[in-house]
C-alpha cells in the first residue's frame, strides 16, 4: 500500500502543478496583454510630443525676425 500511496501522492501533486501552471499562463497572457496595450499607448504619446515639437519650432521665428514679421504685416 505504502507504494501505491506515494503513486497516488505524486499524481496529485502533478494534477495541482499542472493547475498552478495553467493559471499562471492565463496571467501571463494577461500582462502581455496589457504590455502590448502601454507600447501602443506610449507610442502615441511620442508621437503627439513630436508633432507638437515639431509645430511649435515651425511657428516660431528666430530672435531678431519677430519685429520684421511685424513690420511687414502693417499696411
Amino acid at each position: 500500500m505504502a507504494l501505491s500511496d506515494k503513486v497516488w501522492d505524486a499524481l496529485t501533486t502533478v494534477l495541482r502543478m499542472n493547475e498552478r501552471v495553467i493559471t499562471l499562463s492565463e496571467t501571463v497572457k494577461s500582462q502581455q496583454q496589457r504590455i502590448e496595450d502601454l507600447t501602443g499607448r506610449v507610442i502615441r504619446l511620442e508621437t503627439a510630443l513630436e508633432l507638437a515639437v515639431a509645430t511649435r519650432r515651425g511657428r516660431s521665428l528666430p530672435p531678431g525676425r519677430q519685429g520684421v514679421i511685424a513690420r511687414r504685416a502693417r499696411p
